[in-house]
């Protein structure tokens, strides 16, 4: 029982950063914009983070600085997009390409360094007996990022503001008719989800790893761009599938810890092999994924035209 709630507890470590990205990023999509620059975000956010923690010896300064930083590569891709009315889909993937290089650059300094590990968990609550391991015994991201996930909930589908970001996802034109600002909207959304992605980059380096290497983020942001998908942009989906995603990331250690004989190379391919199981089982119905989607989802929106 003890294993089964460390398990239980590593994954929910695990899943963290892919749920605060995800979360972010379904912001933006439902307000029509499509980002596929989630891993080049990350990665500056985590090295970014990092040094600041490094440095100053305040890993909570360290996630600011993470926030931030996504916040001005999302600033980068709105600008572009938004203003420039460039392709979002070839500016998504140049946003990831630069943010992979950039990272590398700032961090070469700190290759090989890490933090000090710090006390985590909720007092009392985690000397409960199996629910404390695998429940209570979490950094305070771990629980900020499910009150994020009820709080977007709750904004999409219960507030004005919520009905007006999916009204200009769906209908940027309509929105636009109406008097609401579309390109403002879609700007602030990017912000939210550059903020959100440079927690979760930051989550990585200052709380999962501890420390930097040069392609810190293994590719999670394109696992968080598929869990918006495989979600189809509600919050309780993505909570779900950031939670199965991260199950998945820590059985292969947890293989190789009870000594089962599988190939290290093939244990390390299991989160992409379960991101592309998804996407092809998602994607046999078409007509499911286009009635969830947002309608105007990597579309430009040009004030004038409308």
């Amino acid at each position: 029982m003890e294993n089964f709630a460390a398990l239980i507890a590593a994954s929910i470590n695990s899943g963290t950063p892919l749920l605060i990205a995800a979360l972010g990023l379904m912001i933006n999509e439902r307000a029509g914009v499509l980002n596929l620059g989630a891993e080049g975000m990350m990665l500056v956010a985590a090295i970014v983070g990092f040094a600041v923690a490094h440095q100053t010896h305040m890993p909570w300064l360290g996630f600011v600085a993470g926030a931030v930083a996504g916040m001005l590569m999302a600033t980068l891709f709105a600008w572009l997009t938004l203003v420039l009315a460039t392709n979002q889909v070839a500016t998504g993937l140049a946003l990831s390409i630069f943010g992979g290089g950039l990272s590398a650059f700032i961090g070469q300094s700190f290759v090989g360094q890490s933090l000090p590990g710090g006390g985590h968990g909720i007092p009392y609550l985690s000397d409960m007996p199996f629910l404390g391991k695998a429940l209570f015994d979490q950094h305070g991201i771990v629980y900020f990022s499910l009150l994020l996930c009820v709080a977007i909930a709750w904004f999409l589908y219960r507030s004005r503001a919520g009905l007006i970001l999916r009204a200009v996802g769906e209908s940027p034109e309509s929105a636009h008719a109406l008097g609401y600002p579309v390109r403002k909207i879609r700007y602030i959304a990017l912000l939210f989800s550059g903020a959100c992605c440079g927690v979760a980059g930051a989550y990585l380096s200052v709380v999962y790893t501890p420390m930097w290497v040069e392609g810190l983020v293994a590719g999670r942001g394109w696992i968080a761009l598929a869990l918006t998908t495989f979600a189809t942009w509600r919050p309780a989906r993505v909570l779900l599938g950031a939670l199965l995603f991260g199950s998945v990331t820590i059985l292969q250690f947890h293989f190789q810890a009870i000594g089962i004989a599988v190939p290290s190379e093939i244990l390390s391919m299991l989160p992409y092999l379960a991101t592309i199981v998804v996407l092809v089982l998602i994607s046999r119905n078409p007509d499911w994924i286009r009635l969830n989607m947002p309608a105007s989802l990597g579309k430009p929106f040009r004030p004038g035209s409308a």
